[in-house]
């Protein structure tokens, strides 16, 4: 069955290769992101819809508006971006940009793209283990772990607001990838992480709806 999946931050890295995997395997996928990459543009089954900023407050119409009456399966909320704050400099400009695009910007269009999602849909959240609090032995990132653990926070609440509809969310961390916001330090490559992702979202039901993994299907501590 063909899906219809939605990626935000589809022009690079983790959902370039989300973008390229679905497209693949015959889904119609709509990617998000301010520019469109070469890459991306080469694919098959894919519409892009460039020129949008998450954080906008039209954002979500401006996708809108691009679905028409469009029903997604599967909607992937993977924009994302990383400071390096430490004890010695922590610009709070850079902590506030972290949370209005971790945070607060998948919040925002998830809620406005709820007239798209019906029972069924799946929503996930690309977060990251660094929001999790019990995992933290090493300080630092104090934006960047902020911001995600505000962003689990919204996923729980999603996850029980939006299972009488149907709807399940999942929050799904990566693992440590290979890609320009780590200068391609990890220990895995994209095309692994979102093939490890994409069977996390297929396992996803609303009984395990809301549950913090790891790509590797490790549920993460709080």
């Amino acid at each position: 069955m063909s899906l219809n999946v939605l990626i935000t931050g589809a022009n690079r890295g983790i959902g370039l290769a989300f973008a390229q995997q679905y497209s693949a395997a015959g889904h119609q996928v709509y990617a998000v992101c301010r520019r469109a990459s070469d890459a991306l543009k080469a694919l098959n089954n894919v519409t892009v819809i460039e020129g949008v900023d998450v954080t906008s407050i039209r954002a979500a119409e401006a996708i809108g508006s691009e679905l028409g009456d469009t029903k997604l399966d599967i909607l992937i909320q993977n924009a994302g971006i990383l400071t390096r704050e430490t004890l010695d400099c922590a610009p709070v400009e850079d902590i506030k940009q972290q949370f209005n695009v971790n945070a607060l910007a998948p919040l925002q269009l998830t809620l406005g793209l709820l007239p798209h999602l019906q029972s069924g849909s799946k929503v996930a959240l690309i977060t990251s283990r660094m929001g999790s609090l019990a995992d933290n032995t090493s300080g630092g990132y104090y934006g960047y772990r902020m911001s995600k653990a505000a962003l689990n926070a919204a996923g729980v609440s999603l996850a029980c607001d939006l299972k009488p509809n149907g709807i399940a969310v999942a929050l799904l961390h990566p693992g440590f990838v290979q890609t320009d916001m780590v200068n391609q330090a990890g220990d895995i490559s994209a095309d692994e992480a979102a093939k490890r992702l994409r069977q996390r979202i297929q396992e996803l039901t609303l009984e395990t709806s809301g549950t913090f993994w790891h790509s590797n299907g490790e549920v993460l501590p709080w």
